[in-house]
């Protein structure tokens, strides 16, 4: 069987060529487009807003209860704290007088003990100055040399030791005297007491509890002290122990302050010295003391 190839087949003649389009088809054509694809653009847009909206409404709550537990844990703490500070044992080793002045020991540099009890009385209510005390009521005896070449003096026990500026310094029951030679005039009911032997321990107990301050004989900045001079006496009263020709020793650092106050570890005293509220390690408080010969002075 021959097969015949047509080469000379002609073209379809009911096929008719494409129209050309014209510039506003083509423009319909790419609006349509832009249309589609700015729709599958919102459409995605949109499923990404609520796929966030449906996270953020989970996170919220998560968070929130995140919060809440924090604040709830806070507050147990405050709460834990607060139970510990209430139940904590309060510390009633403590106590300190108030309203006792300061008075700065600047003119009468030998005068602790007069700044002392100036201090005490002003704070008792009384309107005495230092100078006041000194020149009406302070028992003095001035030093002197014999004609043996000895130095003769009061007992300090009876008056003050030299002068005011530069001398040895007053014992307690001399000052006390001196204090209630003061107290009569002002017809209160109120007289000064001495002491020799109580401890500090003592004196907070039965004075410092009542607010009742107390004249403490110590050292300058509780440094120790130690035998400077002596003399002989030739001056005593009712309250001494030694006579006349006995020999009185004075120790340098003898100091006067005002105890008004104590802690666990510490008394507190107002200081002229120092022109400050002080507070000394009780221990060597009491060794200081002692040097001076627990010496004290409280009026009531």
């Amino acid at each position: 069987m021959e097969i015949q190839f047509n080469n000379n087949r002609q073209p379809n003649r009911n096929r008719r060529p494409p129209k050309k389009q014209t510039a506003l088809q083509r423009f319909m054509r790419k609006f349509i487009r832009l249309r589609r694809n700015t729709r599958r653009l919102v459409m995605i847009v949109a499923a990404l807003l609520v796929l966030a909206i449906i996270i953020t409404l989970i996170a919220v709550p998560i968070s929130c209860a995140n919060r809440n537990a924090a604040k709830q844990t806070n507050l147990a703490q405050q709460q834990v704290v607060a139970t510990e500070a209430v139940t904590e044992p309060v510390n009633t080793n403590t106590h300190l007088i108030k309203g006792i002045p300061l008075i700065a020991q600047d003119y009468y540099k030998a005068g602790c003990e007069t700044y002392a009890c100036t201090m005490l009385l002003q704070g008792l209510g009384y309107k005495i100055t230092e100078g006041e005390f000194i020149d009406n009521y302070l028992i003095l005896q001035e030093f002197y040399y014999g004609e043996d070449g000895n130095m003769y003096g009061p007992d300090m026990d009876a008056a003050y030791a030299g002068d005011i500026f530069h001398g040895a310094g007053i014992n307690c029951p001399a000052m006390a005297k001196s204090m209630n030679a003061y107290l009569k005039t002002q017809n209160k009911g109120q007289q000064a007491y001495f002491f020799k032997g109580k401890t500090l321990e003592q004196l907070c107990k039965e004075y410092i509890d009542k607010d009742i301050p107390v004249m403490t004989w110590v050292t300058t900045y509780m440094e120790e002290s130690y035998e400077k001079m002596s003399w002989i006496i030739d001056y005593v009263d009712e309250n001494c122990t030694r006579k006349e020709g006995d020999e009185m020793v004075w120790r340098q650092n003898e100091h006067c302050m005002v105890l008004i106050g104590y802690t666990d570890k510490e008394y507190i005293f107002n200081d002229s010295v120092a022109n400050e509220v002080v507070r000394h390690d009780k221990k060597l408080a009491q060794t200081r003391f002692e040097e001076i010969g627990q010496q004290s002075v409280v009026v009531m």
